[in-house]
């Protein structure tokens, strides 16, 4: 038994050796930076990703956020730590009125096995021409008041 526990280790830190300075491609990660060293598993780092409002064309927004490394961020079962920033800009032309709902969530992105993701919510200020995006940490249990939040000014769109 002591020979499998070893066997099963040593692939284990294969494994995590192999991964580490590698950034876990997703859709929309624009990359990461490391922030501390880990000598087994990845290290950890910020990263930053992109997504586009999939109701309102010409808003895209880049979230930065920290990803834990280590043995347990290398299998998944790291909790990620509820610090990010956000910024949304106007990409192109949005034409009023919107129709959209006052608040609505446009981005979700799990960051603990066991029910925490980091969320990005749209509020629509109508009276001042502007869209509010606000990140947010939510865990089922005991969520977390840290945010960021980015407005974009709806103007005129002209052609560059």
């Amino acid at each position: 038994m002591p020979r499998l526990a070893l066997l099963a280790f040593v692939a284990a830190f294969v494994l995590a050796v192999g991964m580490t300075g590698q950034a876990l491609a997703k859709d929309g990660e624009l990359g990461c930076v490391d922030t501390a060293f880990k000598m087994i598993g990845p290290n950890h780092k910020v990263c930053i990703s992109s997504f586009r409002d999939p109701n309102v064309p010409g808003i895209v927004c880049h979230l930065s956020h920290a990803r834990t490394g280590g043995v347990a961020g290398a299998v998944g079962l790291a909790e990620d730590k509820s610090e990010f920033s956000l910024s949304c800009v106007q990409t192109g032309p949005i034409s009023e009125p919107l129709n959209i709902p006052d608040q609505q969530p446009v981005f979700t992105e799990r960051t603990s096995i066991f029910f925490k993701s980091t969320r990005v919510h749209r509020f629509y200020d109508k009276e001042n021409h502007a869209l509010v995006y606000m990140a947010i940490s939510d865990k089922l249990i005991d969520g977390s008041p840290k945010n960021s939040i980015s407005n974009v000014a709806i103007s005129p769109w002209t052609q560059r």
